[in-house]
């Protein structure tokens, strides 16, 4: 992939930042009961070309969670940053810590017969905006 390619992010509080080049364009979703409950729900991911090139290292702890796999996030605020399974030659970033995520689609599921019925969400819901649900929550605090 080109260096324009590159695509940079963070943890919340921001003391660890990323930058790495992203194999594909592509955002896979894991369904694995690891995934779901590490994140409380499906982890979202983009296949890194190699591993990000990361600031604030000393932030970041890592959990073995299986014979295959490392969970990586920060100690400070817990971001879920990344997930390494060197024997499948995968090094992951959490798609929700990427910056910009233009370009990118979802185009892999993976154990999706593992993936809760309480996950539908084709099914029509309840859909508010940023501001939306921003005035209702300054709504409910003058009450």
């Amino acid at each position: 992939m080109t260096q324009n390619n590159t695509r940079s992010g963070r943890c919340l509080c921001g003391k660890v930042t990323y930058t790495f080049a992203p194999a594909e364009l592509e955002i896979d979703i894991c369904h694995c009961g690891m995934c779901r409950r590490w994140g409380g729900g499906p982890g979202f991911s983009v296949k890194a070309a190699g591993e990000a090139d990361v600031t604030g290292g000393d932030y970041v702890t890592l959990y073995k969670s299986s014979e295959w796999g490392t969970r990586h996030f920060c100690r400070a605020c817990g971001t879920h940053l990344f997930y390494s399974a060197p024997v499948a030659n995968y090094f992951g970033v959490s798609a929700g810590t990427i910056d910009d995520l233009s370009g990118l689609a979802v185009t892999t599921e993976i154990f999706i017969d593992c993936k809760p019925d309480a996950y539908d969400i084709t099914k029509p819901t309840q859909k508010l905006t940023e501001a939306e649900f921003l005035a209702m929550i300054a709504a409910s605090g003058t009450e």
